[in-house]
């Protein structure tokens, strides 16, 4: 296919959309804050809605920040349904709720349409480099369509089963992310609280056991105080709320979750929604009345 629908052009959407018009695809546009001009300079054409984008194009793609946007999108109006014709693709990129992502594939598949779950990992810079990790519920033969497209925007791309499972996979992600920032900023609370400098004890780390991309990257923004956001906490907030409700229909308990987001709470009652997440660092802080910027 190459006529290609993007919808949601924000921090991650606009570098993946770039990726696709580089790819070779003609990419019909539309994002509820305009489209950048960077992707029409790039031969992208605007749309005026959703339902023209699906109109116009053979896939739909859509990177929106919550489950309420998506089924705004999909099934307000004039939405992408209302602009869907038998056989077309609707692949949503998001970070939603699984239960209301097989309800939305129940919905499109009913308009003999195919449907792609396939929320991604990486942040801005895996997005602008094509190297996103790429999550994916499907049924095989709309994963096998959706492919080609997918690997223009990520490098690992996992097929996890049915609709749902690729939201199911990326809310695991994000616990795994959220109690690793947890862990990194508690330890290096506590080592300079103890007098010992915390950039030499995260460079020992690095070399040890306790590696991770996390004590790579967000340690580094904590100690430099860079708290600018790669991924804000309130979308990472967003992600553990689908993650603990997820966990009640289940029954499961997930108690550092909760923690988590508590500390990310103590963040946003100073303030912090807009702060880049490895910024709960902060919460920690407060805690223990001892600053890292000290």
């Amino acid at each position: 296919m190459s006529d290609v629908g993007f919808i949601g052009l924000g921090v991650m959407g606009k570098p993946m959309a770039a990726n696709l018009i580089q790819g070779g695809h003609t990419l019909y546009l539309h994002s509820r804050s305009g489209v950048p001009e960077a992707l029409t300079a790039a031969g992208g054409i605007a749309c005026a809605s959703p339902r023209e984008v699906a109109e116009r194009a053979e896939a739909v793609i859509t990177m929106l920040p919550d489950t309420p946007d998506v089924e705004r999108v999909l099934f307000g109006s004039p939405g992408v349904a209302e602009g869907l014709t038998a056989g077309k693709l609707v692949v949503d990129m998001s970070s939603i709720s699984p239960t209301a992502t097989r309800a939305f594939a129940e919905r499109i598949e009913r308009l003999d349409c195919e449907y792609v779950d396939a929320p991604v990992s990486g942040g801005a810079i895996g997005a602008r480099d094509g190297s996103l990790t790429i999550m994916v519920g499907a049924r095989e033969a709309a994963f096998a369509r959706a492919g080609p497209l997918l690997a223009l925007m990520g490098k690992n791309i996992t097929h996890l089963g049915e609709h749902g499972a690729g939201q199911t996979c990326k809310v695991a992600n994000q616990i795994i992310v959220a109690l690793a920032i947890e862990a990194v900023a508690e330890a290096l609370v506590f080592v300079s609280k103890a007098g010992v400098d915390p950039a030499k004890v995260r460079q020992a780390l690095l070399g040890g056991f306790a590696s991770s991309r996390i004590l790579e990257v967000h340690g580094e923004r904590m100690l430099r105080r860079s708290f600018e956001p790669g991924f804000r906490i309130e979308l990472h907030q967003k992600d553990l709320a689908l993650a603990l409700a997820s966990a009640r229909e289940l029954g499961v308990a997930l108690p550092g979750t909760a923690l988590a987001q508590e500390l990310f709470n103590a963040c946003r009652a100073r303030g912090g929604a807009s702060w880049d997440h490895s910024a709960l660092v902060r919460a920690l802080e407060i805690l223990g009345d001892h600053s890292l910027g000290k």
